[in-house]
């Protein structure tokens, strides 16, 4: 059995964290006799962070790695991205897939869940995309973008001085919807539903909905963003974690990977084991 119940949890500086590829005969120690069940964010993991959303593509080889990697174990995509906009970037039926954070999932044998109770925040939702949409129309490269259950409030083409404005405009649309909750990423704020529901909670879900116990599997989590660590956290003890460059916070990852290239590389190893 699988929970996410309170504990404690280890947080340290990005820079303290040993590579995955230095620790491999350490990773081949804890896998030994069970299998990986892996679990992977999409932007800034497979593929690299770009200005426009809509222009971060997976490329022929990683698909080609993940399409190895699936025929050997379980692996997930969990995203802040909409589930069907992340399964049409992917293109791999083989693959189960995680969207706006785990608030709606889908894979193989016509799996199809919204686990995390968030129908009633889409009232919400609606109401703020517009109020976001207003506010923010005069201000040059913020870019609203809409998810089922989520809306993400990009600023990384906003001008400096310009980013206070982005900032006061999500905190009062938040502030007056009870429904809604703010969450942070790499220059992007969100409006998500205020529910006690994230990434790590999704991780744990997939692995008991699937039979993945922890006596014959391994989770293995690699991520980028703030929004990963509710992932790092709940697996620390209890599988693998690996954060892939840095962010603004300490991490609860126990491993490190440069950047989307040596992704690809620890994935294709992985395989191999």
């Amino acid at each position: 059995m699988i929970t996410s119940g309170d504990k404690h949890i280890t947080r340290k500086e990005a820079a303290e964290l040993p590579s995955a590829f230095d620790k491999m005969e350490e990773l081949r120690e804890k896998l030994q006799g069970k299998k990986p069940a892996v679990f992977l964010d999409y932007d800034g993991c497979l593929s690299p962070i770009v200005k426009d959303p809509d222009k971060a593509i997976l490329t022929d080889e990683m698909r080609q790695v993940l399409q190895q990697l699936a025929e050997t174990c379980t692996v997930s995509v969990v995203s802040g991205r909409d589930r069907q906009n992340v399964k049409n970037l992917v293109q791999l039926e083989s693959l189960y897939y995680a969207g706006s954070h785990g608030f709606d999932i889908t894979g193989p044998n016509g799996m199809q869940a919204e686990p995390g109770d968030a129908h009633e925040a889409l009232v919400a939702l609606d109401t703020a995309e517009e109020e976001l949409k207003e506010r923010l129309t005069d201000v040059e490269g913020a870019l609203v973008e809409r998810k089922r259950y989520a809306i993400a409030v990009h600023y990384r083409n906003v001008e400096d001085a310009l980013v206070d404005i982005v900032q006061k405009a999500v905190d009062d649309i938040v502030n007056a919807h009870d429904g809604l909750k703010k969450g942070f990423g790499k220059k992007v704020l969100e409006l998500k539903p205020n529910l006690d529901w994230h990434k790590g909670k999704a991780v744990l879900w997939l692995m008991k909905e699937l039979g993945l116990d922890l006596d014959t599997t391994v989770p293995i989590y690699i991520g980028d963003d703030i929004t990963d660590e509710d992932a790092f956290a709940a697996l620390q003890g209890i599988g693998i974690s690996v954060l892939v460059g840095e962010h603004d916070e300490k991490t609860a990852a126990a491993y490190s990977l440069e950047d989307v290239d040596e992704v690809k590389q620890f994935l294709s190893d992985l395989s191999k084991l």
